[in-house]
């Protein structure tokens, strides 16, 4: 029973796929050139629909998420991998959206984005699916800017108020509730993955305060310094990125709902902070 995973030699689908690896599952990674897993299982995939439909046909399961790139490009992509979900008809996928801030309860409320195409299609679907629906990436804190202030200033600074509650996951939490929903096709539809109650800025600097041994503030930063800073690593996407903390500004929090959470449907608590911590530094 093979399970292909997408972005297996990435942050988001590495995780997966050697935690499945480690199981002794038959995990198989959905790659362009399967040359650069040293011999690891892998498929070539151009995410072209030939390509994909035969990476599909006869997987036990498929894990999803679309990768970086042009809007019309990733359109695209999701298209393909719904047109070959229906005709492959795995035994099961999970489509991870990867952060992006969508009503994945509705799907007649799906925005006419790659993310929304790629859920609808797959809801749409008549093979079994669930979605696993993540807020926040704690990995957002690993970006130099961020985490480089943390160390040597004692500064944590992030585009979120001082009291802005955000269910912050990580890459391993994503992994850990894939894997489970993999094999418990009683659960379908959103799972939201993500900690609650959500830490506010001034939470995660109490973490990073205990975890470093030193005194660690949160300071909280508007869109547009966020961008400034974030620009010589992010180029062009810099406006799309301010304009989404602009957005958030607008709202009270980003916490999961508890009645969609991987707590209550799955039982899986997400890393704390301070474990998340501990896995990236010891």
């Amino acid at each position: 029973m093979s399970y292909i995973i997408h972005g297996a030699t990435g942050a988001q689908g590495g995780p997966l796929y050697n935690r499945l690896l480690e199981n002794g599952r038959d995990a198989i990674a959905a790659v362009r050139d399967p040359s650069k897993l040293q011999g690891k299982p892998a498929v070539a995939t151009d995410m072209g629909l030939n390509s994909l439909i035969a990476a599909y046909r006869g997987a036990e399961g498929v894990f999803v998420h679309l990768p970086m790139g042009p809007e019309p490009v990733r359109i695209e992509q999701a298209r393909n991998i719904v047109e070959a979900i229906n005709e492959a008809r795995p035994g099961r996928v999970i489509v991870s959206t990867s952060g992006n801030l969508v009503d994945v309860g509705d799907a007649t409320r799906l925005p006419q984005t790659a993310i929304g195409i790629l859920v609808r299609g797959v809801q749409e679907s008549a093979v079994s699916s669930a979605i696993v629906a993540p807020k926040f990436y704690l990995e957002n804190l690993l970006l130099p800017m961020v985490i480089d202030t943390v160390k040597t200033e004692g500064v944590l600074r992030y585009a979120f108020r001082n009291d802005f509650a955000v269910s912050w996951s990580s890459h391993f939490d994503v992994a850990d509730v894939t894997e489970r929903l993999f094999l418990d096709k009683n659960v379908t539809g959103m799972v939201g993955v993500g900690q609650l109650p959500g830490p506010t800025g001034v939470d995660l600097a109490g973490s990073f305060s205990r975890f470093f041994d030193r005194p660690v503030r949160f300071e909280a930063l508007s869109p547009a310094e966020f961008g400034k800073i974030l620009e010589p690593l992010t180029g062009p996407a810099t406006p799309a990125i301010v304009h989404l903390y602009e957005e958030l500004a607008k709202t009270e929090g980003q916490e999961i709902a508890e009645k969609t959470s991987a707590q209550k449907l799955l039982g899986i608590e997400p890393l704390t902070t301070e474990q998340w911590l501990t896995r990236i530094f010891r």
